[in-house]
């Protein structure tokens, strides 16, 4: 979902970057020391897994994981996309540094928007809940992302309308991928690590 340099107006441009801003400074601000190796380790998934795309018209499809990550950093998310579109864009020269803002925005907004809507299920305890909420999670994350590229994409110009479609369009499939990829790793984290989602852990009792 990288927009690339030069396709939108210089308003939006703005706009995306101050929403990135202020979510950047809000993630930073909850941010735990404790935390930032999390954070460190789900840019570099993030990073990576952006990195096999297919270029559709000025943006592109691929592997977001924004549901997954929305859901283990809250707003920490914003700081997190930032960092991994910043390197892509300087070294892979995927999207771009004039729209890093934008594309931040779109991936990092639904994200913090998807912790909200679908943390409390995933943290609940009785299975199989914390996987369903975790696909949910991960197909609406790419979901709002795409309408929000869209969005960017007519906003700048009506004339755009055909490849903004095209975009959510061809991240329909991606949504179901991303939804079963988050659906597994919830409730594998759940099963080693509980206590990512406030769950203590409990050893299992030895029967005699």
């Amino acid at each position: 979902m990288h927009i690339s340099e030069g396709a939108l107006s210089a308003s939006v441009l703005v706009g995306g970057a101050a929403i990135t801003f202020a979510g950047t400074a809000i993630g930073l601000k909850k941010l735990d020391y404790d935390r930032i190796p999390r954070v460190s380790v789900l840019t570099a998934t993030f990073f990576v897994a952006s990195l096999i795309h297919v270029p559709v018209g000025i943006s592109s499809a691929h592997l977001i994981l924004n549901g997954l990550i929305g859901l283990l950093l809250g707003w920490a998310a914003f700081p997190a996309i930032l960092v991994a579109l910043f390197l892509q864009a300087v070294l892979f020269q995927f999207g771009g540094l004039t729209t890093l803002g934008v594309n931040t925005a779109t991936m990092a907004g639904p994200a913090v928007l998807c912790y909200y809507l679908f943390g409390a299920g995933a943290r609940k305890t009785k299975s199989p809940l914390p996987a369903v909420f975790g696909f949910l999670c991960g197909a609406a994350a790419v979901l709002f992302s795409g309408l929000l590229v869209g969005t960017a994409l007519i906003l700048t110009n009506r004339a755009l309308e055909k490849p903004a479609f095209t975009v959510v369009a061809v991240h329909l499939p991606i949504m179901a991928v991303e939804g079963i990829l988050t659906a597994v790793i919830v409730s594998f984290l759940r099963a080693v690590r509980p206590e990512i989602w406030g769950v203590p852990y409990e050893k299992p009792q030895l029967q005699n």
